[in-house]
């Protein structure tokens, strides 16, 4: 990075140029030479003087915040560049709110490690609004949430829709009607999100819209709890289409049923990052990666 812009985040955190010039063993003239060829160079001045205090012009603060990013971003540069001449691997942290975690997260995963081999895969996971802030924070690389964000901080790129269908034990379903009706939740024992989560938000809207009071069994927020305890409970949960693949219907011997009203429940899950001129190119490697996948099975 540029010596000068280093020199002058030096100095605004320092907030002296006396002790800027010792900590960067410089005398203050020659200093005060390369803020005034930094200054000429951008065409506005980036310090006032109030009294024997330093203050930064707003362009001052502009530079700086660039200098400071500058600096982060070459640091994270020969980090990686370290880590591959040690290792010949690079690794790309991903974060995943609580749904996207048990839904999308192991899908992506494989996909990344199935394209990209070299590249060591960390997951991290939160909430949606503590992943959002990861993002920001540079804390993660990219990240998957159930929802889709309009944020000029982070860039959004929407990857399916999504909506709830209703999962049967093959026991009970033989019960039932080869057609459900949305009605007929209302005598079908059910196990349900636990509340505070988004798909019990949703499945608590869709109730109270239709007016329906299911029996209600058992409330938790792990899908795969709620899959084993199906057979158990001899009930029925509303779960994520993108969540009941074929392979784990079969598995757990359900029957699945594509109810019109619940196609109301639709949202997007997303993938979300920093601008990618920020990124490592294995990280954008892998955005692109993410992306092309999906917009294939669109």
């Amino acid at each position: 990075m540029n010596e000068a812009y280093l020199i002058f985040k030096c100095i605004v955190e320092q907030s002296s140029m006396n002790k800027a010039a010792q900590l960067l063993n410089l005398s203050q003239p020659a200093l005060s030479r390369k803020i005034a060829k930094l200054e000429q160079d951008i065409g506005a001045p980036l310090f006032r003087r109030v009294g024997k205090r330093l203050e930064l012009t707003r362009i001052g603060q502009l530079t700086y915040d660039y200098a400071a990013e500058g600096e982060r971003l070459h640091r994270q540069f020969m980090n990686t560049v370290a880590e591959f001449k040690e290792t010949g691997r690079s690794s790309v942290t991903i974060g995943a709110s609580l749904t996207t975690l048990q839904s999308t997260l192991p899908d992506l995963i494989t996909l990344l490690r199935e394209s990209h081999p070299e590249i060591d895969i960390n997951a991290v996971t939160g909430k949606t609004h503590e992943i959002v802030n990861y993002v920001r924070e540079h804390k993660v690389d990219i990240a998957v949430i159930a929802s889709r964000l309009h944020d000029p901080s982070v860039h959004c790129t929407p990857l399916f829709d999504d909506h709830l269908i209703l999962a049967l034990p093959r026991t009970l379903a033989e019960d039932e009607a080869h057609h459900i009706s949305l009605s007929d939740l209302n005598h079908i024992p059910m196990i349900l999100f636990s509340k505070g989560t988004w798909y019990r938000l949703l499945t608590d809207e869709l109730f109270e819209q239709y007016h329906l009071s299911p029996e209600i069994r058992m409330e938790i927020d792990s899908f795969e709890a709620i899959l084993r305890l199906l057979h158990t409970f001899r009930a029925g949960a509303l779960l994520p289409k993108s969540y009941l693949r074929p392979q784990l219907v079969t598995v757990n011997d359900l029957v699945t049923y594509h109810i019109p009203e619940l196609e109301a429940t639709k949202r997007s899950t997303s993938l979300i990052h920093a601008d990618p001129k920020s990124l490592d190119a294995a990280v954008r490697s892998c955005i692109y990666e993410i992306a092309t996948h999906y917009q294939k099975q669109s």
